[in-house]
């Protein structure tokens, strides 16, 4: 009746058909995520666009005066004068101290100034292991 071969094409097409269902049930998960993420951002566009039209209106050129007005006593705010405002000629120029390196002794080589070495050890560490 079966032969050996519809047995076999059978089961691949039973197969094929059970990854054709696996395939598309993990696209649709994959296509709900993407819509989840899209409406979130969606969220954030408005929410950052609600805060935008709230900072304009809290930074008023108007309200901002008449709360100034208003706390100017507890604030101790006043007009800003002309004399409060410098120039780079006011700002005081710090002084440079330059040291004199001349004088200092220098280690190494140079100590000896072509003389042969004493038996000193020299107070320069180098991190030489050779002693």
């Amino acid at each position: 009746m079966f032969r050996t071969s519809d047995i076999v094409l059978i089961a691949v097409m039973v197969s094929a058909a059970a990854l054709t269902y696996k395939t598309k049930r993990e696209a649709e998960d994959q296509l709900a995520a993407v819509q989840k993420l899209q409406a979130q951002i969606r969220y954030e566009e408005d929410t950052i666009d609600l805060l935008k039209a709230d900072w304009s209106l809290l930074t008023q050129p108007a309200r901002l005066q008449k709360l100034a007005e208003i706390y100017k006593s507890q604030l101790g705010l006043e007009p800003l004068n002309a004399r409060q405002i410098g120039g780079l000629d006011d700002v005081p120029m710090k002084p440079v101290n330059i040291e004199d390196l001349s004088s200092q002794r220098l280690g190494g080589m140079a100590d000896n100034s072509g003389k042969e070495p004493s038996g000193d050890k020299d107070p320069v560490v180098t991190g030489s292991t050779v002693q």
